[in-house]
């Protein structure tokens, strides 16, 4: 072959080459490019949550709305950050927040987490007690000193305990025929609610019950059993979730989009990747992909976000592929990366330049800076409770 061919084909191969790992080195650029204004957005909005946390160690929203669940929410952002009570940058507003919860004049003999004498806590004081378990939970499992731990144990049992005795109680009757006790949450315990119960506080107090036995506080078996009945009960027959059990089959097409985001969370965290239920509502939410990958803001937005993130994350990216192996395109599987590119870097553009809080939604930006803050720092994998 003629020398001059040689060369030709030596250049070919080498263009070639530079050519095919251009794209590579793009993509690690823009990686590089994404996490570094991530972390530049974590940073500003943890050093809101700082600057908002009052004297005495809590968070609230507009006119002291909600003090229990914003303190515990604004509190896992910092844990997620990787601070604990004795290290980090911001261990102290993680001892205030917990001290907040430790005060003599906050502790209740029944373990009641919430202040029912705030108007906004006396009709919804079981989202703060599923939030508060999560994070006091969160706490313990990384706390060393003995007497603090003493105390958040005991606190902890308590908050158990009456999570468990606010479980409402049903009958459910599955396609097999066979009855079963079902038991969700509603805005306050069954006893105070007439047995009402419905979805989001369902999903969070089971969330406040598995931080709570991943730290190693006991959690009664038979009140998971009939939660997870419960969600079965709820589940229509197209895979999703409806707001409340009133009895018999829910109807195909009442299913809620961000409770069915929010029910994967905690089917997966029981440990049910390869079951039937899991991968009905993931079935369903890849049916309705175009409402969570959207980036229109829609109803209960932060909320549908902050649990679809979660369930996202404890995907991956392959095990969609696993649970649904005769879908073969890659590209459409529900996973983590695509959550990341289609909601990313829209909830970076969102944030206040100013004040690093994100001010959208109807709660309020305490709340929504601490979902955002939830979402950004997943990929960290610091905390029991958020990991795959």
């Amino acid at each position: 072959m003629p020398r001059n061919w040689l060369r030709v084909i030596l250049a070919v191969c080498v263009a070639s080459s530079v050519l095919a790992s251009q794209p590579a080195r793009a993509d690690e650029k823009k990686d590089k490019e994404q996490k570094k204004a991530i972390d530049t957005a974590v940073e500003r909005g943890l050093e809101y949550l700082k600057k908002t946390q009052a004297q005495d160690g809590h968070w609230e929203v507009a006119g002291g709305q909600y003090p229990t669940s914003m303190t515990a929410l604004a509190g896992m952002a910092f844990l997620m950050e990787g601070s604990t009570l004795k290290e980090g940058k911001y261990s102290d507003q993680v001892k205030k927040a917990v001290d907040w919860f430790l005060a003599p004049s906050r502790q209740q003999a029944n373990g009641m987490l919430g202040d029912t004498r705030n108007p906004t806590e006396s009709v919804r004081y079981m989202y703060g007690q599923g939030f508060g378990t999560m994070f006091l939970a969160s706490v313990y499992g990384e706390e060393e000193d003995k007497e603090q731990r003493e105390k958040l144990e005991k606190l902890l049992k308590k908050a158990v305990e009456f999570i468990c005795k606010a479980q409402t109680l049903k009958k459910f009757r599955k396609a097999e025929g066979k009855e079963v006790d079902v038991g969700g949450w509603g805005y306050v315990s069954a006893a105070d609610g007439g047995n009402f119960d419905e979805g989001s506080v369902t999903i969070t107090a089971l969330q406040g019950l598995r931080a709570a036995r991943n730290a190693g506080i006991p959690v009664p078996k038979e009140n998971i059993d009939k939660a997870v009945n419960y969600l079965e009960a709820c589940t229509t027959p197209d895979g999703g979730i409806i707001y409340n059990y009133l009895g018999g089959a829910a109807g195909r097409g009442q299913g809620q989009a961000p409770l069915t985001a929010a029910a994967i969370c905690c089917g997966f965290s029981a440990g049910q990747y390869k079951t039937e239920l899991p991968k009905r509502w993931i079935q369903y939410c890849k049916d309705h992909e175009t409402t969570f990958l959207s980036t229109t803001r829609q109803a209960h937005h932060e909320y549908q976000m902050y649990y679809f993130g979660q369930a996202m994350y404890a995907l991956g990216n392959d095990r969609y592929g696993e649970m649904f192996p005769d879908q073969k395109d890659r590209d459409k599987w529900l996973g983590w990366e695509r959550f990341k590119t289609a909601h990313f870097q829209q909830l970076l553009a969102a944030q206040d330049r100013t004040s690093g809080a994100w001010m959208q939604g109807d709660v309020g930006p305490v709340f929504v800076t601490s979902v955002n803050l939830c979402l950004l720092q997943l990929d960290k994998g610091i905390l029991p409770i958020y990991q795959r």
